[in-house]
């Protein structure tokens, strides 16, 4: 009888969360037209719910939906007294919920935000901000000691606002503590100034200008208007709506990528989950195992790290052979109804926290094989693939859905396709939608470059897509490396062969001219030194010849790599991990 009651409790059990996750899934996210609305909706929707935890002299405090609205009002209501509403507004550094705050209360204010790259050196910095005419900069503590560097590069700065002041710091007329900015605020709401309060903003009007990786002659700034972040948020809840509100995330991405902010703080905050701001990149683990994420949002990079430490780690121990054994039993038993994975890999799984689930990746390719050991961990990874200058969501793969190799499908709202002749197998990616930028930023020329005719966006991508409508990227328009006889070489497709090989730590395939002019396909390889250990520069070489033999084999005659070059030291790269292969020569 208590056998009968226990197996009765336990199917009782499984149909309630069967139940409940069913019913999630037909609750639709709500849409937003612009940044206010979503604030004002999650204000009601959350209110008192925490949406951020976060760091503050080593002490771990909580931010809630409540706190955000009104921490908005009052920084827009301070920046109505100070003229700078509806003024370009800059924001530099770490994760804050005062970086979002500062955010929201530009552009709700009929303002544009204006997010910089905090890998950029002070000159760079000035820059960005000379060009952009902005009035006002909040920056996080990083910069306390940098800003007054970037205050005489940049003398149309008005206001010069610290997140987080240094306990020496001296206020003025043009430096201000963002505590002193937010009692303004309050103040003078509680007196009956409702400029920015009752302001809604045009849906079609600028609201975010972000700069593309390069020098302020080289980068190109993409304008972005309030229906272009909605649209690109509100696909975003859409493709995540499987996913409860009891979720919690980690963030780890540079908050002034429009990965980060439109798929992570915009939409994560409109499905009411909360995430943990992480200090520092290097403290990442620590803060998986401290706040134990359900899931995280990552670039490719990030994942191939702690897929690396994972074998690492198995391999110290002996186990790979039996943690291989276990895959494969277990993917048996998946396939007749019956999973055990939290089991079989909680050690793994407790690497990361104990509750992660679901990692939604972005940025640059990722290797089918990456997908494929994480899901057999107990972790889907849901690829997707956007462009800064579409918001920049254009397509994921959804849960229990996923194509290993691909990038998923459209997203809602977002037209996709393939611009090719009929004999070619592979073509430029082209996107319309509402999530596609309004242009770059005094650039008309390089505006009309990436539209056709009939408005549809060139991503500069090249792919195809499957009888499923599912997206599978090739390569970069502008990496081609075209042989001599004519054949086409996308040298991202040689890349991703190559890291099989747990020797090659790093690599960028180009094309280098002989003696004769003709065009040979080169790996420049940056190894994994810890297995190179004792090594010779020749030694190093041979290993990383071998390697690459080891990977033609696998290729067709024409996609060989013909010549291998040493690199001694890591890429340059860009603050969301990816590769400057500009700067390769």
């Amino acid at each position: 009888m208590t056998v009968k009651k226990t197996i009765a409790g336990r199917l009782k059990e499984r149909i309630g969360r069967y139940t409940m996750k069913k019913n999630m899934m037909k609750n639709k996210p709500y849409s937003i037209s612009n940044l206010k609305d979503l604030i004002e909706y999650n204000t009601k929707t959350f209110g008192d719910k925490p949406l951020y935890y976060y760091k503050d002299g080593g002490e771990v405090k909580e931010f809630t939906y409540n706190q955000m609205n009104d921490a908005v009002n009052q920084l827009g209501t301070a920046f109505y007294s100070m003229g700078v509403m509806g003024k370009r507004v800059a924001v530099i550094g770490e994760a804050s919920p005062y970086y979002m705050v500062t955010y929201f209360a530009a552009a709700n204010g009929g303002g544009t935000i204006v997010p910089l790259d905090k890998e950029l050196d002070n000159e760079a910095i000035a820059g960005f901000i000379n060009l952009s005419d902005v009035q006002a900069l909040a920056y996080t503590e990083s910069f306390n000691d940098r800003v007054s560097e970037i205050a005489e590069k940049a003398p149309g700065v008005r206001f010069f606002i610290s997140l987080q002041p240094a306990s020496d710091f001296t206020e003025d007329e043009k430096f201000l503590k963002i505590s002193t900015v937010l009692e303004k605020g309050r103040a003078l709401i509680s007196e009956g100034e409702n400029s920015f309060t009752s302001f809604m903003p045009d849906s079609e009007k600028l609201a975010a200008l972000l700069f593309t990786s390069g020098t302020t002659g080289t980068s190109k700034g993409v304008m972005l208007s309030h229906k272009n972040l909605a649209a690109a948020t509100n696909a975003s809840c859409d493709s995540m709506n499987h996913l409860p509100q009891t979720y919690r995330f980690v963030s780890v991405l540079p908050m002034n990528h429009s990965y980060e902010v439109t798929c992570g703080h915009l939409a994560l905050s409109n499905i009411g989950c909360c995430t943990y701001l992480n200090d520092s990149l290097k403290n990442a683990l620590k803060s998986f195992n401290y706040f134990k994420p359900n899931a995280l949002i990552l670039v490719p990079l990030f994942v191939e790290t702690i897929h690396k430490r994972i074998w690492k780690e198995i391999d110290k121990k002996g186990m790979r052979k039996k943690v291989r054994f276990a895959m494969k039993l277990s993917g048996t038993l998946r396939r007749i109804g019956i999973d055990i994975r939290k089991k079989l890999f909680k050690d793994i799984l407790s690497a990361l926290g104990g509750n992660l689930d679901t990692i939604i990746c972005g940025g640059a390719p990722l290797s089918k094989e990456l997908v494929t050991d994480f899901d057999a961990f107990g972790i889907e990874i849901l690829e997707g693939y956007g462009i800064t200058e579409c918001s920049p969501l254009l397509s994921v793969n959804r849960t229990g859905k996923v194509k290993p190799g691909s990038v998923g499908t459209p997203v809602l709202g977002c037209q996709i396709r393939i611009d090719k002749s009929p004999n070619e197998e592979t073509g430029e990616i082209l996107a319309k939608g509402d999530n596609v930028m309004m242009g770059y930023l005094n650039n008309p020329e390089a505006t009309a470059e990436v539209f056709t005719e009939d408005g549809w966006f060139r991503t500069g991508d090249i792919g195809y897509i499957d009888g499923d409508g599912y997206i599978y990227i090739t390569g970069r328009k502008k990496n081609i490396i075209i042989l001599s006889n004519g054949k086409n070489i996308f040298p991202e497709e040689l890349e991703e062969h190559l890291y099989h090989n747990e020797i090659i730590a790093e690599c960028v395939v180009i094309g280098r001219k002989n003696d004769s002019g003709d065009t040979v396909i080169t790996a420049v390889i940056y190894p994994n030194y810890e297995l190179c250990e004792g090594k010779s520069d020749d030694d190093i070489l041979a290993m990383l010849k071998q390697a690459v033999t080891e990977t033609n084999k696998k290729l067709p005659t024409f996609k060989h790599i013909g010549n291998v070059e040493l690199r001694k030291t890591e890429f340059e790269k860009t603050t969301t991990k990816k590769i400057k292969r500009f700067l390769v020569k």
